[in-house]
């Protein structure tokens, strides 16, 4: 036999080419949504590696403080949470049928040399407005605090107690 080699037909075939880095590949779009689902249940702040990071308006307070409407036979009562709250920093007002509540949380003191990672406390203005029903005796509202809860006392007014008339409701 002789030693010649034998040609093969080789079929020639392009690489895939690696991705750009302009545009994102499967991978990369998964790992941001990973990275977007961590920021939105855990906050980087609380992350290793980013303890003294505070995500900007961390420190503020929520657009309005919790509260809660009930109706009473004789009154209406609207309670708001303000824990931490000096009675003397909140002010009720009622004016043009809006009864308004607002005030101030301050810091108490500074630390100079505390170094803190995380900061949940809220300190700053905050302020609630409610509408006022025409039935309310508005020079009867009476409001107190205790325990970090604000309770305004809205009673209804003698005409408006006598004009109440219950309906029966009948199966169709």
């Amino acid at each position: 036999m002789s030693d010649t080699p034998t040609r093969l037909d080789v079929q020639r075939t392009t690489a895939p080419r690696p991705q750009q880095a302009d545009s994102p590949g499967t991978f990369d779009m998964l790992r941001r949504e990973v990275d977007r689902l961590f920021d939105d249940f855990l906050p980087a702040r609380w992350r290793p590696g980013f303890a003294a990071f505070v995500p900007p308006g961390a420190g503020e307070w929520p657009l309005a403080p919790a509260a809660e409407l009930s109706e009473q036979d004789h009154s209406f009562l609207i309670t708001v949470e303000l824990p931490g709250i000096d009675p003397a920093a909140v002010e009720v007002k009622l004016s043009d049928g809006t009864l308004l509540i607002k005030g101030e949380k301050t810091q108490e003191k500074t630390e100079e040399n505390a170094e803190r990672y995380i900061c949940e406390r809220r300190y700053g203005a905050f302020q609630r407005s409610f509408s006022v029903p025409q039935s309310v005796d508005t020079a009867k509202i009476e409001a107190s605090f205790s325990n970090g809860v604000l309770t305004v006392t809205l009673p209804k007014s003698a005409a408006a107690k006598a004009n109440e008339k219950r309906i029966a409701v009948k199966a169709a």
